[in-house]
């Protein structure tokens, strides 16, 4: 009697159904490379209760979740491919400068000077670009994406254009 009470005075939130859920599938796939086909995603959906078209739903809203990820991983990467060529002219430039004041007379003077403002900057630079959180961060990448995408729908119709004036 009192194993049925527990039972029934347990309650769950959805956060913590998903939770115990999720921890449940993790357990259950001895490899972690072990994947699920979509029948089989159908069956645990059908098992909770969830409707075909809520699940098709939930998918499309995962693979939009998948899309942006993989966007922002492309737009950091961009990001920290500009600062590294970036890191470099200052390098090679501070380089030459220092050289130059080095072979020019007694020492280094005046390219010491440059060298710390060239370093400030290049230090800004290297906060803005690993920097990826905060509103800054959000607006650069929504001005990066826009701007991707005028590019594909470019590449797309002068594609388009080409394949029809060679037919």
């Amino acid at each position: 009697m009192a194993a049925f009470e527990t039972r029934v005075t347990r309650t769950y939130s959805q956060e913590d159904i998903q939770q115990i859920l999720h921890l449940a599938i993790a357990r259950q796939a001895d490899d972690k490379d072990k994947e699920f086909s979509y029948e089989q995603l159908l069956e645990i959906a059908a098992e909770l209760e969830i409707s075909p078209e809520t699940l098709k739903q939930a998918e499309r809203d995962w693979l939009e979740q998948l899309g942006e990820i993989q966007q922002r991983q492309a737009f950091n990467a961009h990001r920290q491919g500009r600062f590294k060529k970036r890191f470099g002219n200052y390098a090679i430039v501070n380089a030459f400068l220092l050289s130059l004041d080095l072979l020019s007379g007694g020492g280094l003077s005046w390219s010491l000077y440059i060298l710390l403002c060239c370093g400030l900057a290049a230090g800004l630079d290297g906060w803005n670009t690993f920097q990826t959180k905060g509103e800054e961060y959000e607006l650069a990448f929504h001005r990066w994406r826009r701007q991707h995408q005028v590019k594909k729908f470019f590449n797309t119709v002068v594609n388009k254009w080409l394949k029809a004036w060679q037919i």
